[in-house]
């Protein structure tokens, strides 16, 4: 099949009677995705559906959004103060952290139903009860139906926090459109592209979001952030940086893992190769991309967690957290945050099983590839499966 970027834009005008998506920025990495899916995804038939529906919400968000800020342009005035974002690196316990952080009532996450559905902005008054909430829940039960072993891999509520990502794939530089299709052409495209308009649109996003009056510290996380803390700390340059570290063997057979069940919904066809290769390859940029920040940049402080850490005491980890961040873990967010732990046991949706070997891999030779990452943060070694 054959992605047309023209008619994809002509629809999304079409459905919303609206033309104006605000910058152009997104247009390079919308034809290059539509020409890489094209050519090289082998998608199957759930993945012909699948794709372009994505895009297409993808574009009619950002039209809406847009068009939000030109009839409301005091949200342009909305300040995003010292926000609080979980850098990465991916499959190390990102999720867990952004849970616990969202418990903090002080603090404002970036729900999984307001990314894709954003007009208008929630209120403190239906934000826990908006309709979008049961249309989000109701777009993951048929992707549960169509693949069970996505839940078990990555799971989201629909009124949980999501990964910034999930704005930034409306100006089509995001890791959102390599995790649902094999494509290595707008790969390359994405490593070597300027990501500075992405993080402009997803301030735009979270200044329209917290103008309906939900307000708080923003705590947001994704794994792409590592591999861009320039372009990040460009648009929010008080941004609080918090990364997690794990046995580098992990969270290489854990992503092919998360990759190949995710992208294997979508195409039928054995990219193992690619996978293996290119996220292997991805997370040696996550962690160049950390130590080049950290090194040029000793004036803004990374606070540095081990997935280890977490996963054996979550309370005392969080207030090493809080405590780098100059603040106290106690009353409302300490027992909520506990509440959460006791009432979320780890492998509630099932086991994530996964190996090295599977995937083409040798631990040994991780683990001596990433050498300098395991010696410069003294990470531990785990068992892999």
């Amino acid at each position: 099949m054959r992605i047309d970027p023209q008619a994809m834009l002509a629809a999304a005008c079409e459905q919303t009677g609206l033309r104006d998506f605000g910058s152009d920025s997104f247009r390079e990495g919308l034809v290059l995705y539509c020409d890489a899916v094209s050519e090289e995804a082998q998608l199957n038939p759930i993945g012909a559906m699948a794709v372009p529906a994505q895009i297409h919400a993808a574009l009619i968000n950002r039209l809406r959004l847009t068009d939000w800020v030109k009839h409301h342009p005091e949200v342009r005035e909305e300040r995003i103060e010292a926000p609080v974002f979980v850098i990465g690196l991916f499959r190390a316990g990102t999720t867990l952290l952004s849970y616990l952080l969202e418990r903090d009532p002080a603090h404002r996450p970036l729900l999984r139903w307001e990314v894709d559905n954003s007009i208008p902005p929630p209120t403190p008054e239906d934000i826990a009860s908006d309709p979008r909430i049961e249309a989000a829940r109701a777009a993951g039960a048929m992707l549960d139906q169509i693949n069970p072993r996505v839940r078990i891999v990555q799971n989201e509520e629909p009124d949980g926090p999501t990964e910034c990502i999930a704005l930034m794939n409306q100006d089509f530089k995001s890791l959102t459109w390599e995790a649902m299709a094999n494509v290595p052409s707008y790969g390359a495209w994405l490593h070597r592209t300027d990501h500075r308009s992405a993080y402009e649109y997803h301030r735009q996003a979270l200044q329209v979001l917290q103008s309906g009056g939900v307000r708080g510290r923003w705590s947001l996380k994704s794994p792409h952030h590592a591999m861009r803390l320039d372009a990040l700390t460009a648009v929010y340059p008080d941004a609080r940086l918090i990364v997690m570290h794990r046995d580098p063997a992990v969270l290489c057979a854990s992503v092919c893992s998360l990759i190949t069940t995710l992208s294997g919904t979508f195409s039928d066809a054995d990219h193992g190769r690619y996978i293996a290769t290119h996220w292997t390859d991805m997370l040696a940029r996550s962690i160049a991309g950390v130590d080049r920040f950290r090194d040029a940049n000793p004036g803004h402080p990374l606070i540095d967690v081990h997935y280890a850490d977490l996963a054996a005491d979550p309370i005392a980890t969080m207030r090493r957290i809080y405590a780098a961040l100059g603040e106290e873990l106690d009353g409302p967010a300490l027992a909520a945050m506990q509440a959460h732990v006791a009432a979320r046991p780890q492998h509630r949706f099932g086991h994530h099983g996964y190996g090295l070997e599977e995937f083409g891999l040798d631990a040994g030779a991780i683990g001596e590839r990433f050498r300098p990452y395991i010696e410069r943060y003294d990470i531990r070694r785990e068992l892999v499966g």
